[in-house]
C-alpha cells in the first residue's frame, strides 16, 4: 500500500486568508487526507506559512513591527484559524525555519555545481526616495497585458501573467508611492530554466495524465511559450540568505533568495521540521529522497500557483541532480468568487476565514465549500446559495434525520436501541442502495472529484430519509411495534454509518453523531460494502443519547444580517 504525501499551497503570511484560499488548497487537502487515513493509508499532510518576500516586509512595516516578530505572530494567528476549521495537518511549519534555510541553500549550491545557476548583471528599478533597489513586489503599476492598475512587479493579480517590474506602465514604489524611479545595474543569481526546458517537458508529459485539465493546460501554456532564465535573488532584508561560501559578493550585499525559489522547498523543510521534533521515530528523507515508487505525492492549489509547482519547482528539482520526490498529482482549482467578483486579501473583499468562524461553526463552511468547490470552472459564493445549501443539505437532510430518529425512538422505546423484527425486503433494498452510493462516494474521493463526492454523500443521507418516509415508523407503531422498532434500529445504524463516512467533510458533527451511541468497541474507521448492506454495527440494546441539534436552520433574518455585514454583491 502506497504512502501518501500531501501538501497544499503555502498561505502567505500577510493576513488571515479568505474562503477562496481555503477551498483552493488547504480544505480539499484536509478532506482527502482524512479520507485516506480512514481507509488505512499512511498519510503525511504538510503545510506551512510562506513568510519571505515583499508581503511580509510591507505588512510588518505597516504595523511597525520587526519582520521576524510580525511573522511569528501571524503564523500563530493563521494556525489558530486552521485549527478552528479542523484542518488536521501532520505539521504546519514556517518557511523561515532553519531547516528550510539549510535545504534551500543546499539546492542552490547543487544547481550552481551542475551549471544551472549563474550570476548576471541586470538593470533593476531603484528608488532614490527610498534609498534602495526595489524587489519586484515593491514596484506597482499598470499591467501591460490587461490594463489592471494595481499589478505588482512579479505577477498581475488580475490576469495572472508573470511580469518583471520594468514591464509595468506608470510604475511606482510600493513603499513610498514615489514615481521617481531609476533603473540601475546590480547583480543577481539566475536559474537557467531554458537549459532544463526539454527535461521539464518530458517530466510533464509523463505525469500530466494524472492531473486535471486545468493543471496540465497551464503547465503546457508555460512550456509552449518557452522557459526563460529567471532571477532567483532579491534585495530584501528578510529571506533565505545567499550562502557566503558560494557567492561571497552577493552575500555581502545582503541578497536573499526569491520567495518562489524557497517556498516550494519549504514542503521538504517543513517535513524536516516535523521529523526533527521526534527524530527517533520520524524520518523526513523517507518521504522525500529516493522514494519515487513508494510515496504518492499529491499537491493542492489554486490555478495561480500551478505554474510554479508544475514547471518552476520541478525544474529546480531536476537541476539538482538528486533523487528528490516530485509531485505525482497536481489538483488545481479555479476561483471561488464573491457574488461574481474576486475575493481579495489586499482589498478586503469577501468573507475571511476568521470571520466565517465567528458566524457559524466550521462544519457549515467545510461542507458548503467542498460541495461547491471550483473544480471545472469558477464558482460563486453568495449568501443566498450558502443559506439554501445549509438548510437543505445539512439541517433538513442530515440533521433532521438524526434528530427525529433518535428523539422518536427514545420517546417510544427508551434509551436503548430497540430490537424489533428481523430485517426484511425494505432493509435489504436499502442496504444495496447504501452500498452502491458508498462505492460512488469512494470512487469520487479516489479521483479527487470533490463536488461529485459531496453529491454522493448527500445521496447517502437522502437514502435514509427516503427509507424513513417509506416505512413511516410513526404510523407503524400504531399497529406493529416490532416493525417500528426495526425501522428505527435500521435508521440508527444509518446514523452511525453517516458518522463514519461523513468525517472527512464534517468531522465535528461526525464525532457528535458517533458519540450518540455507547458502543464498547467502536473502532471502525470505514464501512465495507458488506457492512453497508447489513447495517448492523449498532446492535439492539446499545444505549444512546439524543445529541444537540447538529445544524441550525438559517432564517431570512440571518441572511439579511450576513448581507448587511459582508455586503450582498461584489464591489
Amino acid at each position: 500500500m502506497a504512502r501518501h504525501l500531501i501538501t497544499s499551497a503555502l498561505p502567505y503570511i500577510n493576513g488571515i486568508k479568505h474562503l477562496g484560499n481555503m477551498v483552493g488548497s488547504m480544505l480539499p487537502a484536509d478532506v482527502y487526507s482524512r479520507y485516506l487515513r480512514q481507509r488505512g493509508h499512511d498519510v503525511l499532510y504538510i503545510c506551512a506559512t510562506d513568510e519571505h518576500g515583499t508581503p511580509a516586509e510591507l505588512a510588518a512595516k505597516e504595523l511597525g513591527l520587526p519582520v521576524d516578530e510580525f511573522c511569528a505572530q501571524a503564523h500563530d494567528a493563521q494556525k489558530a484559524v486552521y485549527d478552528g476549521f479542523a484542518l488536521a495537518f501532520d505539521y504546519f511549519g514556517r518557511s523561515s525555519s532553519e531547516q528550510n534555510v539549510e535545504i534551500t541553500q543546499h539546492f542552490a549550491r547543487k544547481l550552481k555545481e551542475n551549471g544551472f545557476i549563474e550570476e548576471r548583471a541586470i538593470r533593476q528599478v531603484y528608488s532614490p526616495t527610498d534609498g534602495r533597489f526595489l524587489p519586484d513586489r515593491y514596484v506597482e503599476g499598470t499591467c501591460p497585458h490587461c490594463g489592471y492598475d494595481k499589478a505588482r512587479g512579479d505577477q498581475c493579480e488580475n490576469c495572472t501573467r508573470v511580469l518583471d517590474p520594468t514591464d509595468l506602465i506608470d510604475p511606482r514604489s510600493a513603499i513610498s508611492g514615489s514615481t521617481d524611479l531609476e533603473v540601475r545595474e546590480t547583480k543577481h543569481l539566475f536559474l537557467l530554466q531554458s537549459k532544463l526546458q526539454h527535461e521539464v517537458e518530458a517530466w510533464v508529459a509523463a505525469h500530466e495524465h494524472q492531473w486535471p485539465q486545468l493543471a496540465s493546460s497551464i503547465a503546457r501554456k508555460w512550456l509552449t511559450e518557452g522557459l526563460h532564465d529567471r532571477a532567483i535573488t532579491r534585495d530584501l532584508d528578510w529571506g533565505v540568505p545567499v550562502p557566503a561560501d558560494t557567492w561571497p559578493e552577493l552575500a555581502a550585499e545582503g541578497k536573499v533568495f526569491y520567495v518562489w525559489f524557497d517556498a516550494p522547498i519549504e514542503y521538504i523543510g517543513a517535513t524536516k521540521e516535523w521529523s526533527d521534533q521526534d527524530p527517533e521515530n520520524r524520518d523526513w528523507k523517507s518521504w522525500w529522497f529516493d522514494v519515487d515508487t513508494d510515496v504518492r505525492y499529491t499537491e493542492f492549489m489554486a490555478k495561480d500557483n500551478v505554474p510554479f509547482h508544475t514547471v518552476m519547482f520541478p525544474a529546480t528539482e531536476l537541476g539538482v541532480r538528486e533523487p528528490w520526490k516530485k509531485v505525482d498529482v497536481v489538483k488545481a482549482f479555479n476561483w471561488l468568487t464573491y457574488y461574481g467578483g474576486k475575493f481579495s486579501t489586499s482589498q478586503k473583499r469577501g468573507v475571511f476565514t476568521d470571520q466565517a468562524l465567528e458566524v457559524l461553526p466550521a462544519d457549515y463552511w467545510r461542507y458548503f465549500l467542498i460541495a461547491n468547490a471550483p473544480e471545472s470552472d469558477d464558482s460563486s459564493f453568495t449568501w443566498e446559495h450558502f443559506t439554501a445549501t445549509v438548510n437543505k443539505d445539512l439541517a433538513d437532510t442530515l440533521g433532521n434525520f438524526v434528530n427525529r430518529v433518535l428523539s422518536f425512538s427514545r420517546k417510544r422505546f427508551g434509551d436503548e436501541v430497540p430490537a424489533g423484527a428481523a430485517a426484511g425486503e425494505a432493509e435489504a433494498k436499502l442496504g444495496e442502495e447504501i452500498a452502491r452510493l458508498l462505492a460512488e462516494y469512494e470512487e469520487h474521493m479516489e479521483a479527487l472529484q470533490f463536488r461529485k463526492a459531496a453529491a454522493a454523500l448527500r445521496a447517502l443521507w437522502s437514502a435514509g430519509n427516503s427509507y424513513l418516509e417509506e416505512k413511516a415508523p410513526w404510523l407503524e407503531i400504531k399497529t406493529d411495534q416490532e416493525a417500528a422498532a426495526l425501522t428505527l434500529r435500521t435508521a440508527m445504524n444509518l446514523i452511525h454509518l453517516y458518522a463514519v463516512v461523513s468525517e472527512p467533510f464534517i468531522p465535528t458533527s461526525a464525532a457528535t453523531m458517533r458519540s450518540a451511541f455507547a458502543l464498547q468497541d467502536d473502532t471502525a474507521t470505514w464501512v465495507t460494502a458488506e457492512q453497508a448492506r447489513s447495517l448492523d454495527a449498532v446492535p439492539a440494546g446499545t444505549p444512546f443519547t439524543v445529541p444537540p441539534v447538529l445544524f441550525a436552520k438559517l432564517t431570512e433574518d440571518d441572511l439579511e444580517a450576513y448581507k448587511e455585514r459582508f455586503g450582498g454583491e461584489a464591489a
